[in-house]
């Protein structure tokens, strides 16, 4: 270590003894937590003992107090950027959970779907999902519109006699 580099942090180590118990209880007003007020009064002597050799500072608290309230507001930041990645994480895993809850959904309804006939199974199909209306089904089908009407009505009993997957499908709407 140089003359000069010792007599830097001679001048570092002074300021430090006077002035570190001040710095400390400034920022636990800010911070509300005496460990984290060391550490950052801690981290603003180490900045300034890295700055380049400092001439004597006329105002070092003036001075020390800036230093500080940049490593606070750092601080901060990164404590948003957690909160804001944590919540993105939850929100990441509810939309997983609410992909699967449908997906078990959408797997019922078609179990109970394929228990019907084809026909009754595809008239349901065209008209709940595609939003077909009955003449357009019975035109896209080949059969009458009477018999899209029977259909529909076998669709929804047999969609009936399975009252949770018609609860599913409600909620899929």
């Amino acid at each position: 270590m140089s003359g000069a580099d010792r007599a830097h942090s001679d001048y570092v180590g002074s300021l430090f003894r006077i002035h570190y118990p001040w710095l400390c209880s400034r920022l636990h007003r800010y911070l509300n937590s005496r460990a984290h007020a060391e550490d950052i009064a801690v981290d603003a002597f180490v900045q300034l003992l890295s700055a380049p050799q400092v001439a004597p500072i006329r105002q070092p608290r003036a001075l020390l107090t800036t230093i500080a309230q940049r490593l606070v507001y750092q601080v901060w930041r990164r404590r948003d950027l957690e909160r804001a990645y944590l919540a993105a994480l939850d929100n990441d895993a509810a939309c997983a959970e609410g992909r699967a809850r449908v997906l078990e959904a959408l797997q019922a309804v078609e179990q109970t779907l394929d228990r019907l006939p084809a026909k009754v199974k595809a008239t349901f199909l065209l008209s709940r999902v595609n939003g077909l209306t009955y003449p357009q089904i019975a035109a896209e089908l080949g059969i009458s519109q009477r018999s899209v009407s029977d259909y529909m009505a076998r669709a929804v009993t047999g969609l009936e006699s399975h009252p949770d997957q018609m609860w599913e499908l409600a909620c899929l709407r």
